[in-house]
């Protein structure tokens, strides 16, 4: 009896078995006790919690009007629904648009195609300038590499290739999926998106290159030098390279978020 076809099965069963082989589950372990869903978002509310406020120098890869754009914006932002944004003219630093929510308001000055807007402070406030609808207080968390949170409770799973947790949060507002990278005792957000009821993504981040930042008190967080924001609703992202940012600097001035609109600039999109 030819036993060479049962000795090759064999073998192919075991070369599937050695670590690194082609179709074998391989990859790293994690170097730290396996998390629940509840200690991840812990984490991740621990930095909200110590990252309440930001200045910044960016590079943007936005709208303006009907033009799409890639210049510097200043922006700034603080807990209470409280953004600033100053568009800048590559041409000579002069502010293209001005854009404010105070906590209650929003008012926004188009220098480039002299018109303004002014409204209530909610997520479509800041689509007034780059197309994107996203809550004040969550760009906040956008801006300072953090994420809002769906909920609490969910599932873990370690992807051992990539060395990070994927995370499954549900919650009333959907089902969030987060990549985190947890090695060595960091807390770094990698990728997240929130889906509604119906599978609809609502939005989705990315973030890369992360680094230590300083806060104002002197204390390194590590933080994302660029960031990645889609809006599928309104088919459009954000790209934003991160200069320098300092985390929860002295914004307690209100005057910071407020913008002033000039008497009888028409409003935009307005018919002449």
């Amino acid at each position: 009896m030819d036993k060479r076809p049962a000795l090759a099965a064999m073998t192919i069963v075991i070369t599937l078995a050695l670590p690194g082989c082609p179709g074998g589950n391989t990859g790293t372990k994690r170097d730290y006790p396996a998390p629940t869903a509840a200690d991840v978002a812990a984490r991740i509310e621990a930095q909200q919690k110590a990252r309440t406020g930001f200045s910044a120098e960016s590079t943007m890869d936005y709208w303006l009007g009907k033009d799409r754009l890639k210049g510097a914006v200043l922006v700034m932002g603080t807990t209470g629904k409280k953004v600033r944004f100053n568009a800048l003219s590559p041409a000579g630093g002069n502010v293209l648009a001005d854009m404010a929510c105070d906590g209650a308001a929003f008012a926004y000055v188009d220098n480039q195609n002299n018109c303004q807007l002014a409204g209530p402070c909610d997520r479509q406030s800041i689509a007034t300038l780059l197309r994107v609808e996203v809550e004040p207080e969550d760009f906040l968390y956008f801006a300072v590499g953090t994420v809002p949170l769906a909920g609490k409770d969910g599932s873990v799973t370690w992807d051992g290739k990539s060395g990070h947790e994927t995370v499954v949060l549900n919650g009333p507002a959907g089902k969030q999926t987060l990549e985190v990278d947890l090695r060595g005792g960091r807390t770094d957000v990698i990728k997240s998106k929130l889906e509604d009821a119906s599978g609809k993504v609502v939005w989705s981040i990315e973030n890369a290159d992360f680094g230590n930042v300083k806060d104002a008190a002197g204390n390194e967080q590590r933080l994302p030098s660029k960031t990645r924001f889609k809006s599928p609703n309104q088919q459009a992202d954000l790209v934003v390279e991160w200069g320098d940012r300092t985390l929860n600097p002295d914004l307690t001035n209100p005057a910071k978020f407020q913008v002033q609109i000039p008497p009888g600039l028409p409003a935009c999109g307005a018919k002449p």
